[in-house]
């Protein structure tokens, strides 16, 4: 597959008693649209459900009907050819409008291109999927291979209707685990995706109570029926037996979960011979769940013979595993089983404008650089204590939810009345709240609220019991122990046992310096803030200027940028705080402590845990060139290390984000560390410490390195294991 892709999104509406169909085509490596086209098409639907048992004459009559009108064929040629002038593909989202929900059953699967007669679906250079939008506004972030999860669920009830017969579970779970590679026999073992099989009766309850645990892949296989143009899943109750469930019933419950998997397949196999007979309920499935806020779903419109699932699904998977891309992985797994008669059943709707389920984190570099040079050179700033980590909100996901998600809740609970994309920006949601209750001191008062709620609703059982409810400080101490013990690549962990002199964060919290002191007692840091408001007391040992010694490796310093929990009106929360921020920070530079300048504007800054489009990030920066030196301190230091999160809808791309942010620094020298928080943070201690071992290595060691983990003669290092002896840091070892 071509680096490049063009997106071409179809949409076809209703407008009377017939439809428009409209293309809108953007090429790659440009954010800019072409001029959309548009045209009509009429649908004889009677006619095509009459041809629903001869694949290739259903294709050709709907693509007539599609294409018939010459501007929308000349379009399509149009845009295909320019795509093909760039030697990019064309992924084509097809989307049907609300204003037309029958079209939702017509197999589009089938279409043939206009100009040359082929099956679409099919080919991996012109990828269809069907495209939804959805109101659901949570951020879709794509995942690390190596940290994918399934679950598999099949649905073997006793008690089927006679004309069901029963499913062969087993097989079908050895099937499924061959194909995700995690099988003994999986010719793919040495890069699973983790399956887990449900425990017990495929209830309802059951398979959303299992969902609630995170997985990345629902993979359920059932029978199912239409009744009354509602569809049906045959699952079971608590003593196994079949209940015909509503299909709606598990959209909701599969919407309303914290997390929904990121990818739900839904498969009806009934016999080696192709059948019919549920008519599409599962796929009438699909997009009810995209829009309910599962970002990709695979759904078979029939029952698809046992065979063409055996040779349907292991490809599939396999390709997905190979680039993340979901439909060219569904174009060649089609391509597979193109001389079978349900070749084009299995259907993908997705809400994923860049069809990506997964990445590898690693440095996105460009054309003149090195990742081992960028590597090298950011290690060697630390050896040297020229290198400053700086702290974004990213690195408390996982502990209480994004900034997003707290601006989210925030704003359904207090009725925010701005447009729906503000919802989850959470300066604005903060700055509503201070202006409609009058107090300004309202946001940092909610968001310790909703730390300590969220911290003891997802930590509290697991903590030791304490006669009363703890503090927020007590929870955050406490739930920052638990997971440095649990999570051996715990981030403030790792930054804790790397030699930095400064540590400088836009967290609230004191995270960091509880780590520091549990890694090496001896090493408890200085904590202080930035002064940025008239009313804070220089005086104040928090504010003070003037450090009990100065920062090195051996005594760091923890400097807070955007203030801390114990003194809410040091916290940039609203709008106008972050105005006030740009202005005062300026103001009061001569109050911050010199080592903390000097840091800012003479050292490589290494950023963990943010968005390139937030506030917080954007602020920042501006704020470290209005330091004395601040604005030319690139040319100086040009490695410098920024760590984003991969997100749909937001910069998914890499070289799209590297040119953003050399287009926001004004030079090239910018380099990206493609992954999460935690990805990041793992891969740099670890290179940290391999850089430590003596070289030449002792005889018979060799050392290999690879994406997602470290070798040595061949045994792979673990991620995640149980945390170090007291006070010690604990280097990685065999498994």
């Amino acid at each position: 597959m071509s680096t490049a892709v063009a997106d071409l999104e179809l949409t076809v509406r209703r407008m009377g008693d017939a439809h428009t169909v409209e293309l809108r085509f953007t090429l790659p490596d440009s954010d800019a649209e072409v001029r959309p086209a548009s045209g009509t098409a009429r649908f004889d639907l009677p006619a095509l459900r009459a041809l629903a048992r001869a694949p290739d004459a259903y294709g050709r009559a709907l693509t007539k009907a599609l294409f018939d009108d010459g501007r929308v064929h000349s379009a399509f040629t149009a845009m295909r050819a320019a795509a093909e002038a760039q030697g990019a593909d064309l992924r084509v989202h097809l989307a049907v409008d609300a204003s037309a929900p029958e079209l939702h059953l017509l197999r589009w699967e089938t279409l043939r291109d206009p100009d040359r007669d082929a099956p679409l679906a099919t080919s991996e250079r012109t990828l269809l999927s069907r495209y939804l939008a959805s109101a659901d506004w949570r951020p879709v972030k794509a995942r690390a291979l190596a940290d994918l999860r399934a679950l598999v669920v099949i649905a073997n009830p006793a008690g089927l209707p006679a004309d069901l017969p029963a499913i062969d579970a087993p097989a079908e779970l050895a099937g499924v685990q061959r194909a995700l590679g995690d099988g003994p026999d999986s010719p793919a073992a040495s890069n699973p995706i983790a399956v887990t099989p449900l425990a017990g009766p495929a209830t309802i309850d059951a398979i959303t109570a299992e969902l609630r645990n995170g997985y990345d892949i629902l993979y359920l296989v059932c029978h199912g029926a239409l009744v009354d143009g509602q569809s049906l899943l045959y699952l079971a109750d608590a003593s196994g037996h079949a209940v015909p469930a509503a299909g709606d019933d598990l959209v909701r419950r599969i919407g309303d979960l914290g997390t929904p998997p990121r990818l739900v397949v839904l498969a009806s196999c009934q016999s080696a011979q192709m059948t019919l007979d549920d008519e599409g309920a599962l796929a009438a499935l699909g997009p009810r769940l995209a829009e309910s806020g599962v970002p990709a779903v695979v759904a078979m419109q029939g029952n698809v013979s046992m065979d063409s699932m055996a040779a349907f699904m292991p490809v599939f998977f396999s390709e997905l595993r190979r680039d993340g891309l979901l439909d060219r992985a569904l174009a060649a797994a089609r391509g597979a089983v193109r001389d079978r008669a349900d070749w084009w059943m299995p259907a993908l709707f997705m809400r994923l404008k860049s069809g990506r389920l997964w990445y590898v984190p690693g440095l996105a570099v460009g054309a003149n650089q090195s990742m081992d040079e960028r590597w090298e050179a950011l290690l060697a700033r630390i050896g040297e204590g020229r290198c400053t980590p700086l702290l974004g909100p990213g690195l408390h996901e996982s502990l209480f939810g994004s900034t997003r998600d707290i601006a989210r809740r925030w704003a359904e609970q207090y009725h925010f009345p701005l447009e729906p994309h503000a919802r989850e920006d959470l300066p604005q949601v903060a700055q509503y709240l201070a202006t409609s209750k009058s107090d300004a001191e309202f946001p940092a008062r909610k968001l310790s609220e909703t730390i300590r709620a969220e911290l003891w609703s997802r930590f509290g059982a697991r903590l030791p019991a304490t006669p009363t409810m703890p503090s927020l400080d007590e929870l955050l101490t406490a739930v920052g122990a638990l997971r440095r013990r649990e999570i051996e690549t715990e981030p403030h962990r790792l930054l804790a046992a790397l030699p930095f002199p400064v540590y400088l964060t836009t967290n609230p919290d004191h995270m960091l310096a509880d780590a520091l002191g549990e890694v090496d007692p001896a090493r408890a840091p200085q904590v202080r803030s930035c002064r940025w408001r008239d009313e804070h007391d220089p005086e104040d040992p928090l504010f003070a200027k003037a450090l009990v010694y100065p920062p090195s490796r051996e005594h760091p310093l923890v400097y807070h940028l955007f203030g801390q929990m114990q003194a809410p009106d040091s916290l940039v929360l609203t709008e106008d705080d972050y105005f006030d921020y740009l202005i005062g920070v300026t103001r009061h530079a001569a109050d911050i402590p010199n080592r903390v300048l000097s840091a800012l504007t003479n050292t490589a800054l290494v950023f963990v845990g943010f968005r390139l489009d937030d506030w917080i990030f954007r602020v920042l920066f501006r704020s470290i060139a209005a330091l004395e030196g601040g604005a030319g301190r690139h040319a100086r230091f040009p490695h410098v290390a920024v760590q984003v999160d991969p997100e749909e809808s937001r910069l998914l791309e890499p070289d799209r984000a590297r040119r953003y942010l050399e287009s926001y620094f004004g030079h090239e020298s910018i380099t990206i560390y493609w992954g999460s928080a935690e990805d990041f943070t793992a891969d740099l201690y670890g290179r940290w410490l391999r850089a430590q071992l003596p070289a030449p290595a002792p005889a018979g060691d060799r050392i290999v390195t690879d994406d997602q983990w470290v070798s040595i003669d061949g045994t792979r290092l673990a991620r995640r294991r149980a945390g170090p002896p007291e006070g010690r840091p604990r280097e990685p070892g065999p498994q």
